[in-house]
């Protein structure tokens, strides 16, 4: 049987989860990171889904780079979020070689639900790329889920504390981290780590 992808169970699924994260309103699973929002600027997220979260956030003033390396997602994305602030990518961690040119200029750095599906060595390459994003001052807005694995799906349980060490080893500050964040579609057993960091 071959080894699962980051990403897998994405493709096979993007018809019902298109319904289903769209249902979901940016102030809702967005909400203890809404205070910390920086100005409007150039916005990165990272898995970036059916673009729910960059739709929002175009729609306030926010330029936004959408990077989702699942196509059926992304061309639910496409669809429901034509909004020309909003620019398309084909990539993913750990490399996100296509985001090169933005480097050192994102306000902010979103990924919401991506963290668990990589390994340890793709978050250890992972995590400097992702720093190497912001611009001084933006903020990495991230979320690591606990609990059961739905099956077909790839995920690792990822403690707080090597979040925070790797994230804090690159110079990064943390601005919030909330630990028990409830699952806001209420699956059993199924909790939620935020983490705000700052460079």
């Amino acid at each position: 049987m071959p080894e699962l992808t980051s990403n897998a169970g994405y493709a096979n699924e993007a018809d019902k989860l298109a319904i289903q994260y769209e249902k979901l309103r940016f102030e809702d699973t967005q909400a203890d990171l809404i205070p910390f929002l920086p100005a409007p600027g150039l916005a990165i997220d990272i898995g970036a889904g059916t673009g729910r979260d960059v739709g929002w956030l175009a729609a306030h003033g926010w330029t936004c780079v959408a990077v989702e390396p699942t196509a059926e997602l992304r061309a639910h994305a496409q669809r429901l979020h034509p909004d020309p602030a909003i620019t398309w990518i084909d990539d993913g961690l750990p490399t996100l070689a296509s985001l090169q040119p933005y480097a050192g200029q994102a306000q902010m750095v979103l990924m919401t639900a991506v963290w668990m599906h990589l390994t340890r060595e793709e978050r250890v390459a992972a995590m400097p790329r992702l720093a190497e994003l912001l611009a001084p001052g933006g903020i990495l807005a991230m979320t690591v889920r606990h609990g059961p694995v739905p099956e077909g799906r790839r995920m690792f349980e990822i403690a707080d504390s090597e979040v925070l060490a790797d994230a804090i080893g690159l110079g990064l500050t943390t601005v919030q981290h909330n630990d028990r964040r409830a699952d806001t579609q209420a699956r059993p057993g199924v909790f939620w780590s935020r983490f705000i960091f700052r460079r």
